[in-house]
């Protein structure tokens, strides 16, 4: 077996061991890059889905986490194995070790036992853990930007009334450390459209500046100019030197170099739309979008088929927010983007998260983008009667 087919086994062990819940650890050590000492994968219980989470320990005694979509894992697998010379799989049904020669060549020892073990299903099958990490949030309510917005008092204390604006602030940068292992590290470049009072962009700002110690260059776009007047105040109490904030209609706002991330809290209806395709345009890394309203689809909808749905003005509503934003995850994944729908914050309004991550080397041309646009131009059709 040669060194890729071993790294490509090693991947679809773990994977199978999570998936048959026999998982304990796989600890990847003897790294190439000399700053990491090893990092560790576990399952855990994130959001209610089961996700991979490596912890890699540095030299410098940091530890650094990384989720993993069962989904993507195959895939990231085929990146990270490569870059460690030895990987011990431990779970409930054997063990398995992938080493690496001098020479380059690679070994995995006890594939066979270990994959005839998993097929029978006779192990001990292991309860997925929480995660503890996602309890532990990245703000505490002591951050400068957060008494100075009015979200917590001098002392650190989240009012009351402010608590689920806390909460949903937390979880939006929490959200971004999940996938920042796809945007540069080091210097990055933000911005937020329809930031409105942009609690979102101090929290994010905050986040890449003060905890990752990145150079920033973010921007706040917004219509209401005593917004924007009040936001580039606090950003110059905070000396948030890089976060700046203008008042323009997002339609019109144009910026070279295209940004990394594009972030948008709660742009109402087709306000979201506008900056999706903003995003789309500048082939951001990320696009993390939470809407507002959605009114658009639910004025145009015209499918006899639903009628049955339609007919019933509140469900009519609900059935219109679920299809607009499906349609517009869907226009992101024609346009080069893998896509996910998440939850913000539980028992709030306006708590679904679209999540576009940008695909490398994507090409229009692919099947997979033809594929998304048909399906996209097939729904359309199929809701607006056109």
């Amino acid at each position: 077996m040669n060194t890729n087919e071993n790294a490509k086994s090693l991947g679809e062990l773990i994977l199978l061991a999570a998936q048959k819940k026999a998982l304990k650890k796989a600890v990847f050590s003897k790294p190439t890059d000399k700053t990491v000492l090893k990092m560790v994968i576990t399952l855990r219980n994130i959001g209610s889905q089961e996700t991979l989470q490596a912890e890699y320990f540095h030299t410098d005694n940091k530890a650094k986490h990384k989720n993993i979509p069962l989904a993507e894992a195959y895939d990231e697998f085929q990146t990270i194995i490569p870059a460690f010379s030895q990987i011990n799989l431990l779970t409930t049904a054997g063990d398995c070790e992938y080493k690496v020669s001098k020479s380059g060549k690679t070994v995995l020892l006890g594939k066979d036992n270990l994959l005839r073990a998993l097929d029978e299903g006779s192990h001990e099958k292991l309860e997925t853990p929480k995660n503890n990490i996602e309890k532990k949030h990245i703000l505490n309510g002591s951050e400068p930007f957060l008494k100075l917005l009015g979200i917590s008092d001098a002392n650190g204390r989240i009012y009351d009334k402010k608590q689920l604006k806390f909460r949903q602030i937390n979880r939006f940068v929490e959200m971004i450390r999940d996938i920042e292992h796809n945007l540069p590290t080091g210097e990055i470049k933000i911005c937020d459209l329809c930031c409105g009072k942009s609690y979102l962009s101090f929290a994010v700002y905050h986040y890449f500046a003060n905890v990752l110690g990145y150079k920033v260059t973010m921007t706040g776009v917004d219509l209401k100019s005593d917004v924007v007047e009040y936001c580039n105040k606090v950003a110059g109490e905070l000396g948030f030197s890089g976060l700046s904030f203008i008042c323009r209609d997002i339609n019109d706002y144009f910026t070279s170099p295209s940004p990394d991330l594009v972030v948008s809290l709660h742009a109402c209806d087709t306000a979201t739309d506008i900056v999706l395709a903003k995003a789309m345009e500048w082939e951001a890394k990320v696009i993390l979008s939470t809407p507002c309203c959605h009114h658009e689809l639910n004025h145009t909808l015209n499918c006899k088929e639903l009628s049955f749905i339609s007919e019933h003005s509140m469900l009519r509503q609900k059935f219109c927010d679920a299809a607009t934003d499906a349609l517009r995850l869907k226009l992101l994944e024609a346009n080069g983007y893998k896509t996910a729908a998440l939850e913000l914050v539980e028992d709030a309004p306006k708590n679904i998260m679209l999540r576009a991550i940008r695909i490398n080397n994507f090409s229009p041309t692919s099947s997979a983008a033809k594929k998304a646009r048909e399906e996209y131009d097939t729904a359309r059709r199929f809701l607006l009667g056109k």
